[in-house]
């Protein structure tokens, strides 16, 4: 079992993608970099792992339901 993330981690990461469409993508490592820069000395080193790994986590999540809404599409 996964241990659930807080809520302020998936808000903080959420609108950080969602102002920067196109920034992120499936590499935690390179999410890490670009926050990094981003969040410089506002967040700990856990906070922003944790960041990090959720918006890595909602990038696939929104590219998974971007596909199947597609599909969805093309089959009606």
């Amino acid at each position: 079992m996964g241990s659930i993330r807080p809520s302020n981690i998936k808000r903080i990461a959420e609108e950080i993608v969602d102002k920067n469409p196109g920034m992120f993508n499936e590499s935690f490592d390179n999410n890490k970099k670009i926050l990094n820069e981003m969040l410089k000395n506002s967040v700990t080193k856990k906070t922003l792992n944790a960041i990090a790994g959720y918006v890595t986590r909602y990038i696939l999540k929104k590219k998974s339901k971007e596909k199947s809404e597609m599909e969805q599409l093309g089959l009606a």
